[in-house]
């Protein structure tokens, strides 16, 4: 009798992890929304835009606006995909030099053990902790005197100066992790220290580069304050910069914004989808050391 009204007595409820997931609800709801609202709008005319109260969903859905940017034809096509080769160009340049640089740097921290090893690493770590924006001006007036203002040079040098740090940061939590007996069961069997590295090291690695190469491409693809100080050449805009265009003195072409900005986004959430189970293991691996 008794064990029946055990069996049968409600479990208490767990407040705490329906609070949870209400908020996470909530909290995707609050991502997703801005999203739609910006497809949804890539939809419309110029005149079903502007309409008030605003319509939800359009009466008569277009692909004009898509078409347009796709259109090397037309002015706004060609610098559409001017802009967007010039911030592929410039992400992708940003990202192999990070990974290269970033690589043997984390390593040798997490390896060598030299005179001032923490002081450097902490000393490379520094730049973080200031905002971006303060370092413009100062950058600016280096970039003009040596000549790189209105180059992707410019921006490639300064994607670089704010992605290292980070760079280094994960992956040195990332080689921490991965145990040096390895290495030298590789060098007693007749191994370089490269070899070692090379065919040991990296592989167990991966997924702490691709996650830097992740980083490194999603800052220097959506960054916007340092490329429209660089650069005031069309040739040279990138993406966030060029699709200011869409901005005029006494209208703004809210649909064809809205569509530049969805494209704009393929390449990082396709990027990410396809690659997030290499980012949530480097974080989660790196991050702590066992």
């Amino acid at each position: 009798m008794s064990s029946v009204s055990m069996t049968s007595r409600r479990k208490p409820i767990d407040w705490w992890r329906m609070s949870g997931r209400v908020f996470l609800v909530l909290l995707l709801i609050f991502t997703i929304l801005p999203m739609a609202w910006m497809v949804i709008t890539s939809l419309k005319t110029g005149f079903a835009a502007m309409q008030y109260p605003p319509q939800w969903w359009p009466t008569e859905p277009t692909l004009d606006n898509y078409i347009r940017l796709l259109d090397p034809s037309q002015n706004i096509g060609r610098d559409f995909l001017r802009y967007f080769l010039n911030s592929i160009f410039v992400s992708v340049v940003t990202t192999v030099l990070a990974v290269v640089i970033a690589v043997p740097a984390a390593y040798a921290f997490s390896r060598f053990h030299f005179p001032g090893r923490t002081f450097m690493f902490f000393a490379v770590l520094l730049r973080n902790m200031f905002p971006a924006v303060i370092f413009l001006v100062p950058l600016f007036i280096l970039m003009r005197w040596l000549g790189l203002v209105n180059t992707h040079g410019s921006l490639i040098l300064t994607y670089l100066t704010f992605g290292l740090p980070l760079a280094i940061w994960l992956l040195k939590g990332f080689y921490d992790n991965i145990p040096i007996q390895l290495e030298q069961a590789a060098r007693i069997d007749g191994a370089t220290r490269f070899q070692a590295f090379f065919l040991i090291v990296m592989p167990l690695s991966s997924p702490g580069i691709i996650a830097t190469s992740i980083y490194s491409f999603i800052g220097a693809w959506n960054e916007y304050i340092y490329a429209y100080t660089f650069l005031n050449k069309n040739d040279t805009m990138t993406l966030p910069v060029g699709i200011q265009r869409f901005f005029a003195e006494n209208a703004t072409d809210w649909p064809g914004l809205m569509a530049a900005t969805f494209m704009m986004s393929i390449p990082v959430v396709v990027l990410f989808l396809v690659l997030q189970k290499y980012f949530v293991r480097a974080l989660t691996e790196g991050a702590v050391k066992h």
